[in-house]
């Protein structure tokens, strides 16, 4: 520092140094706080490996068939409740993957999976299950089976359509129960949740639908009903405190 600048007043010299620095610091400040905080509150998005990623990839593809199914069987009958059943099935379907798809764009993820599918199952060996050829997730009809469904006709085709839409749902329930059990994100939970709740009651319905025309599911769905009530039931301990 020269003499003069020594020599200035007080304010002359906060007007050269003071103001500059304390601007810079404040800025660098401003800057770390910015950074700081959008660390801190920064939206915490599910990674491409995340439970959450694979549902939403492997349910969308798995939610497409179903889609294809209903359509096929509603050019297929003039039954009007099985109609309906497909519409439902149809609209609930595509809504929840157009859900779906909106994450996995929020998320920045590509909706494109890299290796195995169903992977994120917790417990589920994707690669030792026997599929048949054609098939890629459990449930899943066959190319074979949608031809079938494609060429019946009347009866046949809603009979054909809940056989295979049954099996179907019943892999979808234990796809969105793996959701529940694995995910973190309030969002993906709730919409599992739903998941299992409409098609728990759609497979009451097309069990109904089925012995109404004299025919039944390929899976033992009795036993799976009395399974998902008896788990959706209070404890032991909690309908004792209840009775006190």
């Amino acid at each position: 520092m020269t003499q003069s600048q020594l020599a200035a007043p007080p304010r002359d010299r906060w007007r050269t140094f003071g103001a500059p620095a304390l601007a810079i610091v404040t800025v660098a400040a401003l800057c770390l706080g910015t950074l700081l905080g959008w660390l801190t509150f920064a939206p915490r998005y599910p990674a491409d490996t995340s439970v959450e990623a694979g549902f939403a990839r492997d349910m969308s593809e798995h939610h497409a068939q179903a889609t294809q199914m209903s359509l096929l069987v509603m050019q297929r009958t003039e039954d009007e409740p099985v109609r309906r059943l497909a519409s439902d099935i149809t609209n609930n379907q595509e809504f929840e993957r157009g859900v779906m798809a909106t994450w996995l764009g929020e998320w920045g993820l590509p909706r494109a999976r890299e290796g195995e599918r169903m992977t994120w199952m917790t417990g589920h060996d994707h690669a030792a299950m026997d599929l048949p050829a054609g098939v890629t997730m459990a449930g899943m009809a066959s190319p074979t089976q949608i031809q079938e469904l494609t060429d019946a006709t009347g009866k046949a085709a809603e009979v054909l359509y809940l056989q295979l839409m049954t099996t179907h749902h019943l892999a979808g329930v234990e796809m969105a129960d793996a959701a529940l059990e694995g995910a973190t994100d309030p969002d993906v939970l709730a919409v599992a949740q739903r998941m299992v709740g409409a098609q728990v009651g759609e497979v009451e319905q097309m069990d109904q639908f089925l012995r109404d025309r004299g025919s039944q599911p390929r899976e033992d769905v009795s036993a799976w009903l009395t399974s998902r009530a008896a788990d959706a039931q209070p404890s032991g301990g909690d309908k004792g405190h209840e009775g006190r």
